[in-house]
Order: structure tokens, then C-alpha cells, then sequence
């Protein structure tokens, strides 16, 4: 078992930029959430094309240490990214689920991320570009991932990669996908078995929104909890008019609770994340809420909720986590899960990091980002050790 934990001493300090950044941030993104809904309300512009347009940035130029070619897996686009420097064996392959709620994100907003991760691993990375919803509604994400996981490790000697040193990778909701592809694998014996998972500060539940890390981050970049939970809800296709409420609301069924209790639980985080503040909640049961809500306890949705029988069979595992991210919890979360069955799990902590972290370092460059730097660079040691 492997730590890489980041002391808080060996990157900036919570300095003035930063502090006006995370105080500044919750009431921009209230107003650009405001007035992208005005727009698309009145009928100029659609809420979901703005963000995805801010996403995809300039494009990058040309890279000349790789071979960079768009194809088809089946009926899924990917854009595969291979080192140029001549090689005598096979090399690794990573296949890469990008971020962004299963509605937001593209292989050309992930093309630094990518881009990074080959070079820096000389490894063979795959792009997924899964489609998005609400055009296309959910599992379709997960179904695209898995497609394209299932041809490259068939295919994957046809891109000078050892089909058994392969690696399933996403970061965000990206994570999720991951997770749920490496989980749907298990008990697959016409394939290959993938060699390990890397999962980046990754969503892995939707029932508890009131854990430490929600409590203490609900304000800072770039995730609030009450964006991720109507973002979460339109990508399931669920209209329901509370938001922030289901933070202080149950929908476990009483009979289910000791179940998922067992798994998703203050009481599963280590204290020291608890420091920055924590209170415990009382949460009323909403029996008519679990009907509405099912798709939340799907494994696909939330792989944090897949069965024993399951976890134990997955592979070796990377987390990476963020302090100042309403998802380190859940990371934490799969991790005491993966061990408590035996996988072995390396595990990255950014003490300075935030959701999209490693994002901005690739696409705003390092200088800016020395936290998410040292995220990719752990990462890229993990895998070359594969």
C-alpha cells in the first residue's frame, strides 16, 4: 500500500489570491448560473451550450512528441494519443472518461489532460467522447464508456498496447464512469482483465450530501453542492423542485438503511478530515422521495452502492482527493471500501487542491496550479509502475 499524501507546507498557502478566489467564487457562479438560465429561458441560448463552449477553451497546437488521430470504437468516438518515441515492447494503455456530469466536457476540452498523461507516462492514451446528456439520456455515458473499454482491450495490440496492462481512468463524474466500467468487467472472463483504475477526485454517491467534506466546501471551486445536485438530477432526468433540501432529507427506506449505512457514513471518515468542521445532521425520511430517486442507488450512478461481491474483485486502485472539494469524502469513502476487501489502493491527497485541479493545471499550465502539478505527476508515477 502506497501513500502520497502532500504536506500543506510543501505548496502556497491559503494566501490573499487564493482566500478572494474561494470567498469570490459561490456568488459567480450563482450569477453566471442565473443568467445563463435567463438566457435560455427567453430563448437566446441554452444553459448547457454556454457551459460547454466555456469548457472547450483554445484548441492546443500541434504536439510533435505525439501521434494524435481521431476513430471510431464501435459506434463511439475516442481520439487516441501515442508517443512518437520508438519503443521495443508494448507500452501501457490508459483510456481516459472525461469529466463534467455526464452532460458537460468533450475530447477537445481534455485534450491537454490527455495530451499530459501520454507524455508524461509515455503511455497510449484513448479519449473517450461519450455522448452527452440530456440529448442523451443517461446510462448512454456509461454504456459508450464501457463499448469503448471492451474494443480497445479486444484491440489493444493494434495500437502497440499490452491488452493486460491497461487502465481505466476518469476524473469527476469522468471518475464515476470509471469506476462503473471497472465494476461492470468483473466478472468478464472473454476479456483481458484491466490492470488497474485511476480514479480522480471522482463522484461515487448520491445519498448522503451532508458528509464533512460538503459541509466545509459547499462554497469553493468548483463544485457547490447545490449546483451538483441539480445537475445530477437533470442529467438522471429527474424533475424534482428541491434542491439544496435533499441535503437534510433521507430517501433510504428504513429497512435499507443499515445497509448503505455501512458504506456511506460520517463515522467511515477519518477524524482528521473533520477538523475544519463538522456538524452532525438529523435527516427526515422521505419514503415518497425513494421512488423518485431509485436511479440513484444504481451502481452505475453511485459505484460506491455496488455489492461486496463486486468490490472485492476489482483491481488495483489510484485515488486522488482534494481538500477543498464537496467530493473527498466520497474518495475516502471507496477507499476504506476497496481496502476493507483486500485492493490494494495508492492514494494521492492534495492539501491545497480543489475540484478541477488537475484539469486546470494541464489547460492553464503549472505555475498557477503547483498542487494539481503534483496530482499529475503522482498519477504518472503510478503509472509507469504499471
Amino acid at each position: 500500500m502506497v501513500f502520497y499524501y502532500e504536506d500543506s507546507k510543501a505548496d502556497l498557502p491559503l494566501g490573499f489570491s487564493q482566500r478572494l478566489m474561494f470567498h469570490a467564487f459561490p456568488y459567480l457562479v450563482n450569477f453566471g448560473f442565473g443568467l445563463t438560465l435567463f438566457l435560455e429561458k427567453v430563448g437566446i441560448v441554452s444553459q448547457v451550450s454556454v457551459i460547454r463552449a466555456l469548457m472547450y477553451g483554445i484548441p492546443p497546437l500541434k504536439d510533435k512528441q505525439l501521434f494524435i488521430k481521431d476513430l471510431r470504437f464501435e459506434n463511439v468516438e475516442v481520439r487516441i494519443y501515442q508517443p512518437k518515441i520508438p519503443t521495443t515492447g508494448q507500452r501501457r494503455g490508459i483510456l481516459y472518461c472525461h469529466g463534467g456530469i455526464g452532460m458537460f466536457g468533450s475530447i477537445q476540452a481534455y485534450e491537454r489532460t490527455c495530451r499530459c498523461l501520454a507524455k508524461r507516462s509515455d503511455s497510449v492514451v484513448v479519449s473517450v467522447g461519450y455522448r452527452l446528456a440530456p440529448e442523451h439520456p443517461y446510462p448512454t455515458q456509461f454504456e459508450d464508456c464501457l463499448t469503448a473499454t471492451i474494443h480497445f482491450l479486444r484491440t489493444a495490440q493494434d495500437y502497440g498496447v499490452d491488452p493486460s496492462r491497461i487502465i481505466i481512468c476518469g476524473d469527476s463524474s469522468g471518475g464515476t464512469l470509471a469506476a462503473a466500467v471497472a465494476q461492470a468487467l468483473v466478472n468478464r472472463r472473454d476479456l483481458p482483465k484491466p490492470r488497474a483504475q485511476i480514479l480522480i477526485y471522482p463522484f461515487l454517491q448520491g445519498l448522503n450530501f451532508n458528509l464533512p467534506s460538503h459541509q466545509q466546501n459547499n462554497t469553493y471551486p468548483v463544485l457547490l453542492r447545490k449546483l451538483t445536485i441539480v445537475f445530477g438530477l437533470r442529467y438522471l432526468n429527474i424533475n424534482l423542485p428541491v434542491t439544496e433540501s435533499l441535503a437534510k432529507l433521507t430517501y433510504i427506506p428504513e429497512d435499507l438503511q443499515p445497509k448503505y449505512q455501512k458504506w456511506v457514513s460520517p463515522d467511515c471518515i477519518p477524524h482528521e478530515f473533520k477538523k475544519r468542521g463538522y456538524t452532525p445532521t438529523t435527516t427526515t425520511v422521505s419514503e415518497e422521495l425513494y421512488a423518485m430517486l431509485k436511479p440513484v442507488f444504481d451502481p452505475v450512478f453511485s459505484p460506491l452502492l455496488a455489492e461486496d461481491s463486486v468490490i472485492a474483485q476489482l483491481p488495483e486502485t489510484f485515488i486522488l482527493t482534494c481538500e477543498y472539494d464537496i467530493l473527498r469524502d466520497d474518495g475516502l469513502l471507496y477507499k476504506k471500501r476497496l481496502e476493507d476487501h483486500g485492493i490494494k489502493v495508492t492514494w494521492c491527497h492534495l492539501q491545497q487542491g480543489f475540484h478541477g485541479v488537475i484539469f486546470a493545471a494541464a489547460l492553464l499550465g503549472v505555475g498557477p496550479f503547483r498542487s494539481g502539478n503534483k496530482g499529475l505527476e503522482n498519477i504518472a508515477e503510478f503509472i509507469r509502475l504499471m
